[in-house]
């Protein structure tokens, strides 16, 4: 049992220094002088031992970082005391630094992140969650989630306990705001609320479904016409030389307006194509205005008066067929939306270094509320007075994509019943002065 006698092993000298002494405290004092001398001598030693632990307990709760100054036992009890209080602290800030830099990191993910404990209370979130969810992290911790996010769908979710599948909710308190939310167990029954922005998302899946809607109306309507004017042309009886002419003239027509409508789609597909790269030369903007301006005029047919003002000669660097093609669109536009008798003026100048093209007429306007979405695809704010003008939905959208890939932006100012101006905006850098050249 060698572990056994090892504490006496240490204690042996002290043991052996004890009994020499007393045996000559007895030989030469006597038994009571020495019972007074080490009653005296315990007294002496609980005062030190009292002494040593009231030192011991101040320490403790100072926290001092300089732990108190003793020597024998004690001493080692307070060194070794020393260390594993520097242990825990230098470990317990290891363990905030790094829940201090997951707190960072989770407060700078696009995605909202609210942790809940075993009872869904909530016990912190990130701001994205808190701007998300409508939240404070400080004021609404403790509180049970379906208490904050009231909405039936997502108590159904939360109490499923079904989380494979997001729940896609319409949040009230922010109009527009379309979330992605989803639980992810861990730990002791504790979950995760993730939280992500899919409004975007959500708007396009809405425009590629009214893009496919709009596209299979728009084919439908001329081949419908066609297809009727072909029964009618097949039948043999039917010989009148009129109705076969206004027939004809009504096919070719509506054919024209499907080939309109297929190379405009076309037109964009090539535009939205990320490996479609631009081929940059110089283009003579003058000059591509005025063979625009005659075109207007011949699409116009008297009906506007038509101006055109040029007030530079600078070239933009781009692509000449693509920047017609946006400007055609913009002319056009006015036209079609101009009452007879109105103005339309054509304008490239140089404004804060600056290259603007704008196209400014006395039409019908436009309401505010419309023209954030004017540049969608298919998007028109009178569906009936649209397809009388002849256009097919996509002109504006042709526009955005064109100046987005000559990083232009275009710009907007519409009174209803006063008229527009669309101005396109090319940064200096696609600016092309005569010096230059």
């Amino acid at each position: 049992m060698p572990g056994f006698w090892e504490p006496f092993r240490e204690r042996l000298p002290t043991l052996i220094l004890i009994t020499v002494v007393t045996g000559v405290l007895l030989v030469t004092l006597g038994p009571i002088t020495t019972l007074v001398f080490y009653n005296v001598a315990l007294l002496l030693l609980v005062i030190h031992h009292w002494r040593q632990l009231t030192i011991l307990d101040k320490w403790l709760q100072t926290g001092e970082s300089a732990f108190p100054d003793s020597s024998g036992k004690w001493g080692d009890v307070f060194a070794r005391l020393s260390r594993l209080v520097r242990d825990q602290r230098q470990s317990h800030q290891h363990i905030s630094s790094a829940l201090e830099r997951l707190r960072r990191a989770t407060s700078a993910m696009p995605e909202g992140v609210v942790i809940m404990d075993e009872m869904d209370r909530i016990e912190w979130c990130n701001p994205v969650a808190e701007k998300h969810l409508g939240i404070d992290s400080h004021l609404d911790a403790g509180q049970h989630i379906t208490n904050l996010v009231r909405q039936t769908q997502f108590a159904k979710y939360l109490a499923a306990q079904d989380y494979t599948e997001p729940l896609i909710i319409r949040q009230p308190r922010h109009q527009g705001l379309t979330l992605s939310l989803q639980f992810v167990p861990y730990g002791d029954k504790q979950k995760l609320l993730l939280s992500r922005d899919v409004t975007r998302f959500e708007r396009i899946q809405t425009m590629r479904r009214d893009f496919v809607a709009n596209v299979s109306h728009e084919l439908r309507t001329p081949l419908t016409v066609i297809g009727g004017f072909l029964e009618t042309l097949s039948d043999e009886d039917h010989s009148d030389p009129e109705t076969r002419k206004w027939a004809l003239t009504l096919m070719t027509d509506q054919t024209r307006r499907m080939q309109s409508l297929v190379e405009d789609l076309l037109m964009l597909s090539r535009l939205e194509d990320t490996e479609n790269l631009i081929r940059d030369e110089n283009v003579d903007v003058p000059e591509m205005l005025r063979q625009l301006y005659d075109e207007a005029k011949s699409l116009s047919a008297g009906r506007h008066r038509i101006i055109l003002n040029i007030d530079t000669a600078t070239k933009l660097q781009g692509n000449a067929d693509e920047l017609r093609s946006a400007f055609s669109n913009l002319i056009s536009n006015a036209i079609r939306y101009t009452v007879s008798g109105g103005d339309i003026t054509l304008n490239w100048a140089i404004r804060d270094g600056e290259g603007v093209f704008s196209v400014q007429d006395t039409g019908i306007g436009i309401e505010p509320e419309h023209i954030p979405r004017l540049t969608e695809r298919f998007y028109r704010v009178d569906r009936g007075r649209s397809r009388e003008t002849g256009g097919t939905g996509l002109g504006l959208a042709i526009v955005k994509h064109v100046l987005t890939c000559h990083q232009a932006r275009l710009e907007i100012d519409s009174e209803l019943g006063k008229g527009s101006c669309f101005s396109a905006w090319f940064p200096s850098s696609r600016v092309i002065n005569q010096n230059d050249e």
